[in-house]
């Protein structure tokens, strides 16, 4: 799960700079473009850290940035939606995307507080 995962978040990172080489080079879309590309592949290296982790606490702390971070990633291709008139297919699908890596994360990291409340009963 953790490989397949590493390897998904990369793929979304990748598939978010891709979406990014086909907007027009303006300061505009430069500056979503940045953030889009910096949030995207943020999921993707936070998560990495997560699987790192030194405790549990540390894992449940990388994934909320990875949450924050994919969250970020919506947002951004939210925008584009609204002030693009081109992509709009590719940008719902990574929009997906986001939201079922956000889930995933999400529900992660309610498993890991629910194991740790019930090792501490």
């Amino acid at each position: 799960m953790k490989e397949a995962l590493k390897i998904r978040t990369r793929k979304y990172a990748a598939d978010c700079w891709n979406l990014c080489k086909k907007f027009p080079i303006s300061r505009e879309y430069n500056a979503y473009c940045s953030q889009l590309i910096r949030c995207s592949s943020s999921v993707g290296a936070n998560y990495r850290a997560a699987c790192r982790a030194k405790s549990n606490a540390d894992f449940i702390n990388k994934l909320k940035i990875v949450e924050e971070e994919a969250d970020e990633s919506m947002y951004f291709l939210e925008l584009f939606l609204e002030v693009s008139d081109k992509e709009h297919i590719e940008i719902k699908r990574l929009h997906k995307e986001g939201n079922e890596l956000l889930s995933i994360v999400v529900a992660s990291i309610k498993t890991m507080r629910n194991r740790n409340h019930k090792s501490e009963s």
